[in-house]
């Protein structure tokens, strides 16, 4: 299975660096043409409304390699675009000044540029190691001197007795498995060659973060406001109901207690069930804020225990040196939980899975499932968990087509304390 799922693998990204390595670069050259003339027509008038116009168009193909690098190869490149000003319509000056001066719009240009023969060499490396791997591998020589009539193994290996021809096919599968490993890299190098240019500069980016970080702030506080007042309504309809009918009950009961032994029996009797019931309901809320089973054992113990919950099967893989900070622990347990109960909601999935690991400074947590897929970003639980997630800058990725399976990939910036021995792995 390890062979077939690594030779899937390595065509796979194979072909799909050479779809964007050998189909891209006319295309680069005929938008870099474009908009060099639209540009350059302004002078007459006629940029006004055609630079504009090639810009979009522009940005749309710049938009479909950033999904590629994002769902092909993990990379995920920002739109660093500014925003538009209000009135900056088409054909007017205020919309080609706004696209002039935008550095985005002359890094899309520069990306043009260099992007295409960057893309045809990633292009072309791959189906030529992989062919070149392929025709030693099956023992395919061709003719490297028509006049001698001499054979080799490519260009590079002459063939020139028994000894030769045994040695081609080990050859040709080292190249072989050489080429179908160099596919992935050969990808994600070229999503990085696109990441450079089309993604925010330094200063950009920390704009953009500032945005992101002030609206998150604000969708927080709000959220925050909501649960209190959720807190609130909860404890004056539960346990405050309760325990103020505790309070009536026992004062009942003393003044029978003399009079009627059996009746106050009875209503102290009723006290004590409504006590416990008032103490389940504060217990229930008290989970809702922050779960004991986090702070006594936990991350780690919090998502097994989550896990357990669901009438699925679903395997925890937890990867912990250390323990976050609580509040963070607490935005990542509550994310998941979020995310698995939209599994057991909506995905009609037969197995789910959780894995969760730190690395370069940042927590990543996996929550997959077998199911349905079509999962929707801007759906109401996804932009919960986003949203709780972006209060400490995280980010979360849906990886979600039509048929499954889907993938919820969170990212939570974080330190470490208190490090454990050993990493863990399970099934709940």
């Amino acid at each position: 299975m390890r062979v077939k799922a690594f030779v899937r693998s390595g065509v796979t990204a194979i072909g799909r660096v050479a779809l964007l390595g050998l189909l891209s670069p006319p295309v680069k050259l005929v938008l870099l043409v474009l908009s060099v003339v639209s540009l350059a027509l302004t002078v007459v008038g006629l940029g006004l409304v055609l630079a504009p116009l090639v810009a979009m168009l522009v940005r749309a193909y710049a938009d479909l390699h950033r999904r590629a690098a994002r769902n092909w190869s993990w990379v995920d490149i920002p739109r660093p675009y500014r925003p538009l000003p209000a009135g900056a319509y088409v054909g007017t000056p205020r919309r080609w000044l706004w696209l002039v001066r935008d550095p985005a719009t002359w890094r899309d240009l520069l990306w043009l540029l260099a992007g295409a023969p960057a893309g045809l060499l990633l292009g072309v490396a791959g189906p030529v190691l992989l062919g070149y791997g392929l025709e030693g591998l099956l023992g395919v020589a061709l003719i490297i001197d028509a006049a001698t009539g001499r054979y080799g193994y490519g260009v590079t290996w002459p063939i020139e007795d028994a000894l030769d021809v045994l040695s081609v096919p080990p050859q040709g599968a080292l190249v072989t498995a050489g080429a179908l490993y160099a596919g992935p890299w050969l990808l994600w190098t070229l999503a990085q060659f696109d990441r450079t240019l089309l993604g925010p500069t330094r200063g950009a980016a920390l704009a953009q973060r500032v945005d992101r970080l002030t609206e998150t702030r604000t969708q927080v506080v709000d959220a925050q406001a909501a649960e209190l007042r959720r807190i609130e309504r909860d404890l004056h309809d539960g346990a405050q109901a309760r325990i103020v009918s505790l309070g009536m009950s026992l004062g009942m009961a003393e003044d029978l207690v003399i009079r009627d032994p059996a009746a106050a029996q009875a209503l102290i009797a009723e006290a004590r069930q409504a006590s416990g019931l008032a103490l389940a309901e504060l217990r229930h809320l008290v989970r809702g804020i922050h779960p004991p089973v986090l702070a006594e054992r936990g991350l780690d113990g919090g998502l097994r225990a989550l896990a357990l919950t669901l009438p699925i099967p679903v395997t925890v893989d937890i990867d912990l040196p250390g323990r976050p900070d609580a509040p963070v622990e607490s935005a990542a347990y509550f994310a998941v939980a979020e995310a698995l109960t939209n599994v057991g909601k909506h995905a009609r999935a037969s197995t789910a899975w959780v894995s969760l690991t730190h690395l370069g400074g940042a927590l990543f947590i996996t929550v997959g499932d077998d199911g349905a897929g079509g999962a929707s970003p801007g759906g109401s639980g996804l932009t919960g968990v986003a949203r709780r997630l972006g209060a400490f800058d995280g980010t979360l990725h849906v990886d979600s087509p039509t048929g499954g399976p889907t993938v919820l990939t969170m990212e939570l910036p974080c330190a470490l304390s208190s490090p454990r021995t050993s990493p863990s792995s399970a099934t709940g």
